[in-house]
């Protein structure tokens, strides 16, 4: 008998995988409404405010507005925490328990030794919750001045960045989190109110296997992708990730094993609508770019350090022509400049037309003024 033939991994072309991915990411592929874009993506990058809310806006039918968004955040549909890595995210509000339960706990090691530095630890931030929980019960909601001025008159410091990392503590570990807007005259707020998660968002879910279910998200949303994108994203040790893929398989597809596994959900992919621009300005921080480990895929190798992250940790805002970075952006604002026209760097001359470029960055203006 023949000896059997060794099978060929099977790989996918950039191409392919850029396409699969706009889908996947509603780049191409818009949810109805932003929590639906919002609840497709589990969690947004947005340590940029207004860049969070323009990733959502991007996901949307119907373009959006930033006061429809921020509409979402005073209905209590999405919030914004530290979900994974440290690192702040757009989240559908009754979801966020759920995932800080399998990474809370992570993040407060990440943080022990700026914590040991600060001085912040198991007896102060207990006596900081004991004061934020009585200011803000009863669906009270405050800012982050009156925060800082509710730690102070309990006698937590605030001084220098302890306040920041005092709210961040009370953030991962579920007690509270930053819901409606704190109205700004003359141009798009940069600032939420605190609220108590308990209060604002009581109707938290919980999935039956909550590590499978994050796993599946992340690639619902993200694919194709591996265990080790999932590890990035979420800050999670490469072998919890491993696990986390075993636990989900029935519910994902396997289209190639070249690194390692990737993976797209099973089922139909996001329909792509055929109105969908093939050019599109997308945020700082932008989840098509920065959710993996190798993301020479969107980005040709050359273009990467012109992105970021930087050695300050920036991610500069992208231009996307069908899937590959040409480009970057800049934009402010600032009350008195977020009128002013956004402002292109393009990497590949001629990747699409001008006419198309100034399309992508007019539709990002007519969101952040509207």
């Amino acid at each position: 008998m023949d000896a059997p033939t060794a099978r060929r991994p099977r790989t996918l072309s950039v191409e392919r995988v850029r396409e699969r991915r706009l889908r996947s990411h509603r780049l191409s592929a818009p949810a109805p409404t932003i929590a639906a874009a919002a609840e497709h993506m589990l969690a947004t990058q947005a340590q940029e405010f207004w860049g969070g809310r323009w990733a959502i806006a991007q996901r949307t039918r119907g373009a959006p507005s930033v006061s429809d968004v921020d509409a979402a955040f005073g209905r209590g549909e999405i919030v914004r925490s530290w979900t994974m890595r440290g690192t702040i995210h757009i989240i559908p509000a009754r979801e966020l328990a759920w995932v800080l339960s399998i990474t809370g706990e992570r993040q407060r090691r990440q943080a022990a030794a700026v914590h040991r530095n600060e001085g912040l630890d198991d007896a102060e931030v207990a006596k900081a919750e004991r004061a934020v929980r009585a200011a803000l019960g009863g669906g009270n909601r405050l800012t982050r001045k009156e925060m800082f001025e509710v730690l102070e008159s309990a006698g937590v410091s605030t001084a220098k960045q302890r306040g920041y990392h005092t709210l961040v503590a009370l953030s991962i570990r579920s007690i509270i989190c930053q819901g409606p807007v704190v109205p700004r005259d003359g141009g798009p707020t940069r600032e939420q109110h605190w609220v108590l998660l308990e209060e604002w968002a009581p109707d938290q879910v919980w999935p039956d296997d909550p590590l499978a279910e994050f796993f599946f998200r992340f690639i619902a949303s993200h694919g194709p992708a591996g265990a080790r994108d999932f590890a990035w994203w979420t800050g999670l040790p490469l072998g919890l990730s491993r696990e986390a893929a075993e636990r989900a398989t029935d519910r994902l597809v396997v289209v190639a094993d070249e690194p390692e596994p990737q993976y797209v959900a099973a089922g139909s992919a996001p329909r792509r609508v055929p109105s969908a621009p093939s050019v599109v300005a997308l945020p700082p921080f932008e989840e098509y770019y920065l959710s993996y480990v190798d993301r020479t895929v969107p980005c040709a190798p050359e273009f990467l350090k012109k992105i970021g992250p930087a050695m300050n940790g920036i991610v500069h805002p992208i231009i996307v022509v069908d899937g590959e970075v040409v480009g970057r952006w800049t934009h402010s604002i600032a009350v008195s400049r977020h009128a002013d026209d956004p402002i292109p760097e393009l990497f590949v001359p001629d990747a699409a037309p001008d006419a198309e470029i100034a399309a992508a960055l007019e539709r990002y203006k007519v969101f952040i003024t509207n």
